[in-house]
């Protein structure tokens, strides 16, 4: 359940082995009968077991924290477009009129933070996402296990441009809202999500698109609420809130989802907080401001205890860790003594 380095893979089914094998012939592991006796058993540091900087960079954004986000970067080419045409018309973002600034006298801050995001703004940042995913998508890669048509989520036929035709932002939105309202579930799913959602593209090395969309968001929701919520929606349950799919559908669907992650379903937490961040990024560019409200004296009171229990958590970590042990650096304030000759 770790990296993707370390996770448990297949190794005929995974897309990196390549790689990993021109890694370990090019460093060749030293033995112990390579080292003289003089010198002892050499044991590896653990730096250069480490991935380089160069590889690092490289890796999945959803494994990696130094990594841009996919769909942060697929969105870059509209905002410089509405930026042009409204330098070329002369006309100032309507996000910019709207928006509420602080003053010396109110203060405006929202309820959204990385340990606790606001539900319906998330859930919008989300759906936009997977909006830019679709509409600037390099091709259309897909497999038959998302495909709506060979595997529909109603009874409904299946329109002939259902492959063709881009879904509006609203649209997703409205069936990712609708999911996480019936399952109750939170806005952290939501980003772990989006985090499963670009893992499975990169891995897979597939494509989201108006063929496939609602099958892939719903296997990341299904897995997202198991891996985060203590107590998981069953499969059953989104039976009950998609009524035409069946429970053997969902089962199959969740394995495939799980496979093609190679069995990686860690987030760590720097990837989280990545994630978050860049959502509110897209949400500025985009005019999807988070609900603001005037500070009063209840919730400054509030931010104040939990900057108080923070501070205090920090202490008692400090303390604890010098107990423990006392570094050479920390030894600034001793002076060194003169040494008396006799």
């Amino acid at each position: 359940m770790g990296g993707s380095v370390s996770c448990c893979i297949s190794p005929g089914e995974s897309p990196k082995i390549h790689r990993r094998e021109v890694e370990l012939e090019e460093c060749p592991i030293t033995t112990t009968e390579d080292v003289s006796e003089d010198t002892g058993t050499y044991l590896q540091h653990i730096s250069d077991r480490e991935l380089p900087d160069e590889l690092a960079q490289e890796a999945n954004p959803s494994d990696h924290p130094r990594a841009s986000t996919l769909f942060l970067n697929k969105s870059q080419t509209d905002v410089r477009e509405k930026r042009k045409s409204n330098y070329l018309n002369h006309q100032m973002s309507p996000g910019l009129l709207t928006k509420k600034y602080s003053s010396c006298s109110t203060i405006f801050i929202d309820d959204s933070t990385v340990s606790q995001p606001n539900l319906k703004s998330t859930i919008k940042c989300v759906a936009l996402a997977i909006y830019y995913h679709i509409k600037n998508r390099d091709s259309n890669r897909s497999l038959d296990i998302f495909d709506e048509k060979k595997h529909p989520l109603t009874v409904k036929k299946v329109p002939e441009d259902y492959s063709v035709v881009d879904p509006e932002h609203k649209l997703i939105y409205r069936f990712i809202r609708t999911l996480f309202s019936s399952a109750q579930l939170t806005a952290e799913c939501a980003i772990v999500t989006l985090v499963y959602l670009e893992r499975l593209l990169t891995y897979a090395e597939m494509d989201i698109c108006p063929c496939n969309w609602k099958r892939i968001v719903l296997g990341a929701i299904l897995l997202a609420s198991k891996v985060w919520d203590d107590q998981a929606v069953w499969n059953v349950d989104y039976c009950q809130i998609l009524k035409d799919i069946t429970v053997e559908d969902m089962n199959e669907m969740e394995r495939h989802f799980l496979e093609l992650l190679q069995f990686n379903i860690n987030v760590p937490a720097s990837v989280y907080a990545k994630y978050y961040f860049d959502l509110r990024s897209l949400a500025d560019e985009n005019n999807l401001s988070f609900p603001l409200e005037p500070l009063n004296n209840k919730r400054a009171q509030k931010l104040e205890a939990i900057s108080r229990l923070c501070e205090d958590k920090y202490k008692d970590l400090c303390k604890s860790a010098m107990r423990r042990s006392v570094s050479v650096d920390n030894l600034v304030g001793i002076k060194n003594t003169h040494a008396v000759l006799s």
